[in-house]
Formats: structure tokens, sequence, C-alpha cells
């Protein structure tokens, strides 16, 4: 065995966890992501879906990605950047522009490369990345790839970051980075405070709206322009894999930022570029949200009942106010033994644990969808009830 192999070989958790009977990751699901889904032969309500909009198996996007598939065929051969520039993407860039209150707008192939590029060409040396300590790994990488000196605060902590911002010199370039719903916790970033601060330090804001774009406002537009502060937030990024159903994301800036970012992002300018399929479907996403606001409304009726639902049987949920609803069980073992005991009552979960969130914060993440009727979550929340008391959670 090389040495390679033979470091590699120690990792072994994976193995002890199929072993146990309650490894639950790589579930393979055969049919349409939907509000209930085929694995392994058996019908699963799906609670672990990022499809916010539940948008994923509608037809209109389907024919819009078949659509853009015969027209343009099924990939670019090429980066942005060259060759693979579409019509499609340009226009869709417009619309999304539009959308979020922003000059320009550039779509990336996947939303984690948006924020590994922009993140690692904005910033030099003598430059400040300030962060909230549980932003999203792609946040994370692409701090590390920048030669910034990163700054973390405490968790929606505002006196934290005016601690950070005052050790920083006022005349460098700061830049604050947050989620607008933190992916894992559910919560919401305290955007006006973090603007009020922004203003007094002179630094910059780049929101990551993955989780909040087609939640939040009338027509999905996000959290930054629902609250008004899209003229006071200088980068708004977004992915197409949660509410727009497809895959890709985007950032969308200022004229200045936008032409720096679209000749400097590495992760742009030499990543193939993002299928027809993918913009045609995020497109006709688009069309939706601004169409069929009622979607959201239910979207949010759903949350709601949730939050009340599993607050009256006792659950720990935290701060969180949206479709994310963290069901803290901080303990990993016991954190996989409840996804597998709720899979056996028909319910799709997901395990969160260390990296993704801090080592004493195991969750299961339960998400809703549009799609999903008050019945199925019903059905759902009275598994789960079953489930925590069986295993010593309540």
């Amino acid at each position: 065995m090389k040495l390679l192999q033979k470091k590699l070989s120690e990792f072994t958790y994976p193995q002890e966890m199929k072993d146990a009977g309650v490894y639950p990751y790589f579930r393979a699901v055969s049919s349409e992501q939907s509000s209930e889904v085929i694995i392994n032969g058996k019908k699963i309500l799906m609670f672990g879906s990022n499809s916010y909009l539940g948008l994923t198996d509608n037809k209109q996007v389907i024919e819009a990605a078949i659509d853009a598939t015969r027209k343009y065929g099924t990939g670019c051969a090429g980066s942005r950047f060259l060759n693979g520039t579409l019509q499609i993407h340009e226009d869709l860039e417009k619309r999304i522009a539009k959308f979020v209150g922003k000059d320009e707008a550039i779509v990336f192939s996947t939303g984690f490369q948006v924020n590994l590029g922009v993140i690692s060409c904005l910033l030099s040396r003598n430059d400040y990345i300030i962060y909230d300590e549980l932003v999203h790994a792609s946040i994370i990488e692409g701090r590390r790839l920048s030669y910034a000196k990163p700054f973390k605060f405490k968790h929606n902590d505002m006196d934290s970051l005016e601690k950070v911002l005052r050790r920083c010199p006022r005349e460098r370039i700061k830049l604050i980075v947050v989620d607008g719903v933190f992916s894992m916790e559910g919560d919401v970033a305290k955007l006006n405070d973090i603007v009020a601060l922004a203003e007094k330090y002179k630094a910059a804001i780049m929101v990551d709206e993955a989780h909040s774009m087609g939640v939040f406002g009338e027509h999905g537009e996000g959290l930054c322009k629902s609250l008004g502060l899209n003229d006071k937030i200088d980068l708004v990024m977004g992915t197409f894999s949660k509410s727009f159903a497809s895959l890709g994301g985007f950032i969308a800036t200022d004229s200045i930022t936008a032409n720096y970012i679209r000749h400097t992002a590495r992760s742009f300018i030499f990543s193939a570029s993002a299928t027809p399929a993918a913009i045609g479907a995020a497109n006709a996403a688009l069309d939706i949200m601004q169409n069929e606001p009622e979607r959201i409304k239910h979207l949010w009726d759903l949350t709601n009942y949730a939050l009340d639902g599993f607050r009256k049987m006792g659950c720990e949920i935290g701060n969180t106010s949206t479709p994310i609803i963290p069901l803290f069980i901080r303990d990993v073992e016991k954190t996989f033994k409840v996804t597998t005991d709720l899979f056996n009552e028909g319910v799709f979960v997901n395990p969160v644990i260390a990296p993704a969130v801090p080592p004493d914060a195991c969750l299961i993440r339960f998400s809703l969808m549009a799609t999903h009727t008050k019945e199925q979550l019903d059905r759902a929340m009275t598994a789960i009830e079953k489930v925590f008391k069986a295993d010593g959670v309540l």
C-alpha cells in the first residue's frame, strides 16, 4: 500500500456507521425531486430538499430546459470567457440584475464557484474580509483563497462585528460577508444593523442569498430587496440550485465591480459554462416566481404552521423563522440514528454534523417546499414526534 492510501485508510468512520446500520448519505432517488420521492422502491416524504418553491418537477421548467437543449445543444464546450457565452446567458443576466435591483449580474456554473471566485478575486493583501462564523462553506473556501486578512465575528452578533470593524484601519478596504438566511440554522442575517455598521466604518457588504432568493419578497426577490436595502448592499449572490430548480449561480453588483469580476474571477473564466438546459430551466423558474406569488405565500403558511408545531412538540429549533427548520440533537451518533429511524418511518431529512455546524450543534435539517401539503407536513411531524420520543430527543 502506498503512503497516501495508507494514510487515507485510517478514515473509517463511514464504514463504522454502515456497520451500525445508520449511514445516512448517498441515498439514491429514482424519481423526480418532488414532495414525495422513490428510494429503493419505497415512497418517501421529502423534507430534505432545497427546492423551496418545488419547481424541480414543474412541467414549464422541464419544457424550458428541453427547448434550450434543442436550440443550443447539451453543452457549451468552453468557458464564458471564450466560446461558452450564449445569448440565453446574457438574457438571463439582464433579467436577474433587474430582479434584484442591481446594474449587472454574472452567471457562473455553480453557486459554490460564485463565492469561491468573487471573494478570492476582489481583495488584496492590505484588505480585510469580515465574515459571520456560520457562513456557507463556499464563502470559507473563497476566504482561504483570498490574500485579504480574515476576521470572523460571532454569529449574528453586532457587538462582535463592530469590535472586528474597529480593529481594521479606516482607510483599508473591508468586505463584510454574510448569508441572508443561514443554510443550516435557518435564521436571518441582521442586515439593517450590518448596513448601519458598514456605513459607520466605510465597509462594503456581500450577501449570499442562496437560501433567501425565491423565499423573501412578494415575488422571491430575496432578503436584500425585500428589506429595501438593495442599494446599500454591494454584492448580491444567488444560486440556481434552490428556488430556481436548476444548477448555476450569479453575482449581482454595480457595473464597475462586475467588469472586474468578469475578467479576474478564476472560477468564472476557467470553468466550463453553465449548460443551455440549466439556463433555460432557471429562466422559466424566474417566470414562475414573478407570475405565481401564491407559491411563496403557501410556503410561508406551511413554515409558520411547522414552526408552531415543533415548538409545541418541545423541539429545540433555535432562532429560525424560515422554511429551514433545524431540529437540534447535539450528538453525532444520535443524529444518525434519528435520521435512519425517520427514513424507516417514510420521512427523508438531512443529518448535519461538523464541519457544517459546530461539533456541539448537530441537528436534523427539516426544510419545506411550496409543493408540500399540510397533510404531508402533519404526517412528517407525527413521525418526528414518535422517533424523537423513542430515541430520547424529547
